[in-house]
């Protein structure tokens, strides 16, 4: 019966965001039932193909991405996949009519991994991060308002700049590793090597505009979803809290984390806020 291989399919996108990001499955965790598996289906999804690109290094990356596309395309087309993911995602595509062209933007961007490792201009790295962080955010929005167009259209833009937000965060929480491990550097106009104060300050600055907007339209979301993308955002914005003391030089020489303990003090606070009506 296709119903357990189904079953099995969505297990494995909840297992791959369990494992994978302990804060995003906590935020996930938040979301009404009616809606979580979807975002797990998602995660798993883009999780994957982030795999490919970043993690494969003794495997040929570019042959797997490029079975991984026409696996993808296969199960968006026939509505079913062999692989787990692939066909817990479709599931979620077709449920909720989520637009190819955030599907083949977000692959572009994962495609420039393969071999693209520096962002000379803003307009490179504003493409690159609409591709790999606001349309996972427009993905994810589209479960959020179940399908009112009007609702979606209304919140659009703050959606995006929620997922340029956290997208923005894990570059510069992961600089270390991007800059020495895989050779790229995101931030264009930044020297990297000699990352100081006013360059770090400036990044931030732009972060923070993006959290604002993003924030607004957290408050005008269901309240299926308000409370778990609420977490999240409580979450990026505590990292980079951390990353803002912490100095520039430091961020360059290590990766900032925040601990579980403060994890739970985040979701214990967030959630007294969520219950005043204090959004």
């Amino acid at each position: 019966m296709k119903s357990i291989f189904d079953t099995v399919s969505k297990d494995c996108s909840r297992i791959i965001t369990q494992t994978y990001s302990t804060s995003f499955s906590m935020a996930t965790k938040m979301l009404s039932s009616t809606i979580r598996q979807d975002i797990y289906n998602i995660y798993g999804f883009v999780r994957l193909a982030d795999e490919i690109v970043d993690s494969f290094h003794d495997y040929d990356k570019e042959a797997l991405f490029v079975q991984f596309e026409a696996d993808l395309e296969a199960a968006l087309q026939n509505k079913i996949s062999l692989n787990p993911i692939l066909n817990s995602f479709q599931e979620t595509y077709h449920t909720y009519g989520l637009e190819k062209d955030m599907v083949d933007a977000f692959m572009s961007s994962m495609r420039q991994d393969l071999h693209k490792t520096v962002y000379h201009t803003e307009e490179e790295y504003k493409n690159y991060i609409y591709g790999s962080a606001d349309v996972v955010g427009l993905m994810c929005l589209k479960v959020f308002v179940n399908g009112d167009t009007q609702q979606y259209n209304t919140l659009k833009q703050t959606a995006m700049a929620l997922g340029s937000a956290f997208q923005k965060v894990n570059f510069l929480r992961d600089l270390k590793a991007d800059h020495d491990q895989l050779n790229r550097t995101y931030f264009p106009n930044t020297d990297l090597d000699n990352l100081d104060e006013r360059s770090k300050q400036a990044i931030i600055d732009d972060i923070e505009n993006d959290f604002s907007e993003g924030l607004k339209g957290i408050k005008q979301l269901p309240l299926e979803a308000k409370f778990g993308v609420f977490m999240a955002y409580r979450y990026y914005n505590q990292l980079l809290k951390k990353l803002k003391t912490t100095p520039a030089l430091e961020i360059k020489s290590t990766r900032i984390r925040v601990p579980d303990y403060k994890k739970v003090e985040l979701l214990t606070r967030s959630y007294v806020k969520y219950q005043l009506n204090l959004l």
